[in-house]
């Protein structure tokens, strides 16, 4: 579960990480009121305006904007809720944006330049180990800065028996040019970043950039942060903080009816039963010229409930030219999934304008295949997984 940044500072602060202060808004008026809010408490003169989008890249966008005095701000603020937020991370429409943050500026003068940094925190799934990825590069595309310049990544991977220990504090804040007080916070933000993404049950942590103050002072600017999904039972402060307006309708709607759905871009339909198949299918679709339309796993149960259900959610992408339907009868048998994929398909009448094929394969997927052949509706049957396929490529061409 994605989080926006000002959610993701809200988790930092609370176990003791230094952020750049903010005040939501969403709309011009309280982005005025919480410019002054700032000011009294902060003493800031100039404040950042920040979309509030599950996308990294605002800035490019023009989602991230400087104002020097309260009418900017009301103007800027104005100007950026209410639009289409298109990012090198959104897709061509863009995100509608809802609300903003209003920040202090903490690129104030003083004794030292600023530096800005990258670290993140996440899962090696290599090793199983989590590990801190940092850079002196921040501020940039880390994409870019890996690509370009790898040396300049550094990781430290974390010893899940011991935790992140002091001296690999040090040796990140040592490996980005730190001395004096800017090194000492440096490896205080460490550790609190890393304790911080342990406790709340984080999948990533990304803060891009870290600065380091021209008064030494180390603080996040952004977070991007992701809760695992399958702790948010033991973590229900986070899952309050669920934002469905930034997923996908679909997606969200499946998730509610119990089905396992990722929506893809292309036009091949996806019914299938576990994860493993699933994938094996989307690959048997390339295969044959296709491009998957969706990741779509029923699970175990595949009655005429959860059958309708799924094809009504496949079907609510109007880019699908036909549905493939690939279920292994184990723990169901086959013969009952076609009654199902029978009984779905009558019920929901001239609703179902795109071909369908089914293989069914296990338990009685003899009978399966008669039932499904004998329906008189315009569902192909499938044995094998090339039969399946050629008529997957024929129905495309």
């Amino acid at each position: 579960m994605n989080l926006h940044e000002y959610q993701g500072k809200e988790i930092l602060a609370s176990f003791g990480v230094r952020i750049q202060r903010g005040v939501v808004a969403h709309n011009a008026k309280e982005a005025v009121d919480a410019a002054k809010q700032l000011t009294a408490e902060t003493g800031t003169g100039w404040h950042v305006i920040k979309a509030q989008v599950h996308a990294g890249g605002r800035g490019k966008g023009g989602g991230v904007k400087l104002a020097k005095n309260l009418k900017e701000v009301e103007e800027i603020a104005g100007n950026i809720i209410g639009m289409n937020l298109i990012t090198p991370q959104t897709s061509a429409e863009g995100k509608k944006v809802h609300q903003v943050l209003i920040c202090e500026d903490v690129y104030y003068p003083g004794d030292s330049e600023t530096s800005e940094f990258y670290i993140s925190v996440l899962l090696n799934r290599g090793t199983g180990r989590n590990m801190i990825m940092y850079s002196t590069e921040g501020g940039m595309d880390i994409e870019e800065v890996a690509e370009s310049t790898p040396h300049l990544i550094y990781t430290e991977e974390i010893d899940p028996g011991t935790g992140l220990l002091p001296f690999q504090a040090r040796k990140i804040a040592f490996n980005l040019g730190l001395s004096g007080l800017a090194f000492k916070e440096m490896t205080k933000f460490v550790a609190s970043l890393y304790k911080a993404y342990v406790e709340s049950d984080s999948s990533m942590f990304e803060i891009n950039p870290v600065l380091k103050t021209s008064d030494d002072k180390i603080m996040a600017v952004d977070a991007k942060v992701s809760i695992d999904d399958n702790a948010l039972y033991r973590r229900k402060q986070y899952a309050e903080m669920r934002d469905l307006r930034e997923e996908n309708a679909i997606e969200v709607e499946a998730s509610a009816l119990g089905l396992n759905y990722v929506d893809l871009d292309g036009n091949v339909g996806c019914m299938v039963n576990g994860a493993g198949l699933a994938m094996a299918t989307m690959d048997l679709i390339k295969m044959a010229g296709g491009e998957p339309a969706n990741f779509l796993d029923v699970g175990g149960t595949a009655d005429a409930k959860r059958v309708e259900e799924a094809f009504r959610i496949i079907l609510k992408d109007p880019e699908v030219k036909c549905i493939l339907i690939n279920i292994f009868g184990g723990i169901v048998r086959c013969d009952r999934v076609a009654e199902g994929i029978v009984a779905a398909y009558t019920n929901m009448g001239d609703a179902i304008k795109v071909p369908i094929i089914v293989r069914l394969q296990g338990t009685n997927a003899e009978l399966a295949k008669e039932i499904i052949d004998n329906s008189g509706l315009a569902v192909q049957s499938a044995v094998q997984f090339q039969e399946a396929a050629d008529k997957v490529k024929a129905v495309l061409s």
